[in-house]
This record gives structure tokens, sequence and C-alpha cells, in this order.
């Protein structure tokens, strides 16, 4: 393994660490990291196969049910920003063993949810405690493995546990759920993050603070102004576009965020430093990973349906229907710290998103006969390996030569728009979706999946956008 720590984790006291203990130490530090950002990205989607025992056991609403996967999303989307430079500030080690403990305490209180109301109020704490840990292990990747191989290596292998991530949650959530109870999809968090905590504590390097101060107009503006963007998108997803709730949540998030892109513009230690974006193939990079996440998320959210209401699979069928997506994602992994420095960024991301679009174009050809062979297989196929390729590099692209001490807040802007992203375009794609359902004739599981495929080809044409936007990268090789 080619990897490389920083000085302050290869000393141990005065004494200098051998080789063997310096890789072994290097190892545990990649663990701890992806472990915890693996269990933060899961959290998004582990719960969705869980949602009907949920909704039976603590007696939630129809309209309540959602708020299970609202109040974490809304939570943690809205606080990334300020997570990210409160790490760069305070100390990133801190921040992240401070978000990691909370998330694990939220995951066990929630496994013990007497009542609907607690179980919101946990997810709650659980998306405070990502947004503290998230942006935190981006930049502890970045500054640790310093060495450009081992940083591409490394930040590859983040990119790809997020996004694999989306299918691993369906996958642990359909087993969990089919064996034990919706309750395990929480609990199984808590020897995870305490492995995390303790592995943190052991192995992570101290970091000194920063003489800075915390930009709090700029916190206020963007936490408030993000918070209100993402409420808005649940809100048009629940509603639609026309609903007051989601025009005043969009025109007030709008407004909130102007200011706080006027505020930064005169911060002396602004929140999110605009210069992040003058650089052209991370500025190009950030529109992709706010528009892939739009295209991409449909396939996830759309498709769980699909198998349950329209094919009639159980909850662990479900998940593992969605195995060639995550193994394909995880081949991409492997391949992105070879192909990236051979290739540049252009064509790795243009060939994924061009095999995007041919899975959604691909899916919007399914029928209430569709079966899962050959074409929602082949469909997986290509989405799997369309994400991987056109995701894993964004991550290399973004914060490969970011400033030590800027790389939480570039770190926490790229989550934050990849989470505003999948909220918005989750919320375009729910409202053709219903448009679409409630236009057809005939059967409940035809109008279903009328709806189904508009959606599927709005993403598609959302993820043409993207392999539009991958024109714009300058250099046929990224910077180191």
């Amino acid at each position: 393994m080619s990897t490389s720590l920083s000085s302050d984790a290869a000393v141990t006291g005065t004494r200098v660490s051998p080789p063997s203990e310096s890789r072994l130490r290097s190892n545990l530090v990649l663990v701890t990291l992806l472990t915890c950002q693996l269990m933060i990205v899961l959290d998004i989607t582990v719960m969705n196969v869980a949602l009907p025992r949920i909704q039976a056991d603590l007696h939630f609403s129809a309209t309540g049910l959602s708020w299970v996967m609202n109040a974490y999303t809304l939570v943690f989307g809205g606080l990334l920003l300020l997570g990210g430079r409160a790490g760069d500030l305070f100390g990133r080690r801190t921040l992240f063993i401070a978000g990691a403990t909370l998330f694990t305490l939220a995951s066990l209180a929630g496994g013990l949810a007497p009542s609907a109301a607690w179980l919101l109020a946990a997810r709650v704490v659980q998306g405070i405690g990502g947004a503290m840990a998230g942006p935190s292990t981006l930049a502890l990747l970045t500054t640790i493995f310093r060495e450009p191989k081992a940083r591409i290596r490394v930040l590859a292998l983040f990119s790809g546990m997020s996004s694999a991530g989306f299918a691993i949650g369906l996958i642990v959530g359909g087993l969990l759920t089919e064996w034990l109870s919706w309750r395990s999809v929480l609990f199984i968090n808590v020897p995870f993050g305490l492995l995390v905590v303790v592995l943190a504590l052991r192995y992570l390097p101290r970091a000194e603070r920063q003489s800075a101060h915390l930009d709090l107009p700029g916190a206020i503006t963007a936490t408030s102004g993000v918070a209100a963007l993402v409420y808005g998108f649940i809100s048009a997803a629940s509603h639609g576009w026309g609903n007051a709730t989601t025009d005043i949540s969009l025109a007030a998030g709008a407004a909130l965020i102007l200011a706080f892109l006027a505020i930064e513009s005169r911060s002396a230690q602004p929140l999110l430093p605009l210069h992040l974006f003058r650089d052209r193939n991370r500025a190009t990079a950030y529109a992709s990973m706010f528009l892939a996440p739009m295209a991409g998320m449909s396939m996830f959210f759309f498709l769980t349906q699909f198998l349950q209401d329209v094919l009639g699979l159980s909850a662990l069928a479900t998940g593992f229907a969605f195995l060639p997506t995550a193994l394909l994602m995880f081949t991409m992994i492997r391949t992105i710290p070879r192909l990236l420095p051979r290739f540049g960024p252009k064509p790795l991301t243009m060939t994924g998103t061009a095999s995007m679009v041919a899975g959604l174009i691909l899916l919007t050809q399914l029928t209430d006969r569709s079966g899962y062979f050959p074409l929602l297989f082949i469909a997986m196929i290509l989405m799997g390996f369309g994400i991987g390729l056109a995701v894993s590099p964004l991550n290399v692209i973004i914060m490969s030569n970011v400033e030590p001490h800027e790389a939480g807040a570039a770190g926490g802007a790229l989550q934050t728009l990849q989470q505003t992203g999948a909220s918005l375009g989750l919320a375009i794609l729910v409202t053709i979706f219903g448009t679409t359902s409630r236009g057809a004739g005939g059967s409940v599981q035809h109008a279903l999946v009328s709806g189904m495929t508009a959606a599927f080809a709005a993403a598609a044409g959302i993820a043409a956008l993207t392999f539009v936007v991958a024109f714009i990268y300058r250099n046929p090789r990224p910077a180191n």
C-alpha cells in the first residue's frame, strides 16, 4: 500500500516509528475515516426498506413517516458548511471524534425509540453528528495522506465509499429488517461507531488549532439558507411546486444564500473561501457534484418502490437486487487511482455520465410486466459503472490541491452541494412522478410505472447536462 502520514502521525513521543508500524498506523487511520464516512452515508438510505415496519410499530402517519428520512437529511445538509469550517478552526480531530460519538449515541437512542417523536429527535441528532464528522473526515484524509499517489487513492476510496454507500444501505437495510427488526438498522451503527471513536482517539494525529474566529454572520446565513432550500425541496416533493410553504422556503433559502455570498466576499476569514471556485477544474467538479446526485439518486428511490410494489420482492430481495450496482461502484474505486493520473478527469467523467444516461434511458422502457432480467439488470450495471466512474474522481479533483488550512471548508462545500443536489433532484423527479401517475390510466401498478419512467426520462436529461459540463475541464491530467 502506497500511503504516507504527516510527520505528527509518524512520530510517537520522541521515537520515530519503523516502516511496518507506520504502514499499520496508516491503514488504521484509513479504516477509521472510511468507516465513519460509510456510516454517515448509509444512514441516508438504510432506513428506506425499513419504513413500512417503522410506521406499523411507532404509528407514524403517512405524511409523518417521510420525516424519518427528512429529519436527518435536513439537519445534515444544513450544517455541513458550518461543520467543515469549524473543523478548520477548532481542530478536525476533535470535531471528528465529537461528531462520531454524537452520531453513535443518537443511533443507540433511535434504536430504543418508544415513540415517533423520540425517533425523529434521534434522527436530528444523528444529522448534527454527521455534519460535524463528515467534512472533517474528508479534510483529514487530504491533510494526512500527502503523497500524490496516496492522496488520489484514498480520495477515490472516499468517493467510492460515499457513492456505493447508497446501494449498500439498501442491501444492509434489507438484511437487518428481514432477519432482525427495523431497530437493528440503527443499532448496527453502535459497534462500528465505538470502533471509530476508539481508533480515532488512539491513531488520529493531533493538529494545532488555528488562531482565527468563526464567521458567525456567514455561518447563520449559510446554515439557514441551505436548510431552507433543502426543506423547500422536501416540501416540493411532498406537496408540489405551487405550495405556499414550498415557495416561501425556496425564496427564503435563495435570499439567504445570496446574503451569504455577499458576506463571504467581504469577510477576512470566510466560512467558505470563494477563491476555491476560481480554479476551473475544481469549479467544474463542484458543478458535477451538484448535478450527478440529482440524476443518480432517482434510481435508488424509484427502483426500491418498483422492486417492492410492482415485482413484489421482500426487503431482503430488494436489497440484493442492487448488488450489481454496488459491485460495479467498488470496481471503479480500485481502478480510479490508476485511470485518473493516466487519462485525466474529462474522459473519465464523460464516459461515466454517458453510461448513466444510457442506464436511465433503458429504465424508461420499464413496464408493469417487466421482470428483473434482462432490462433492469443491465440498467443497474450501467448505472453502477457510470456513477462510479463519473463521481469517484470528483473528490480527487476538488481536494487534491486545496491548502491544508482550507481543506475542511472545501470538503464541507463539496458535501453540501452533493446533499443539496440530491434533495433538489429528488423533489423535481417526485413531482414529475406524481403528476404523471395521477394522469395515467389503467391499474395502480401501471400508473406507478408510468410515473417512474417519466422521472427516469427527466433524470436522463439531468445526466446529459452533467455530460456537457464535463467538457469544461481544462487539462487532460489532474493537478497533483
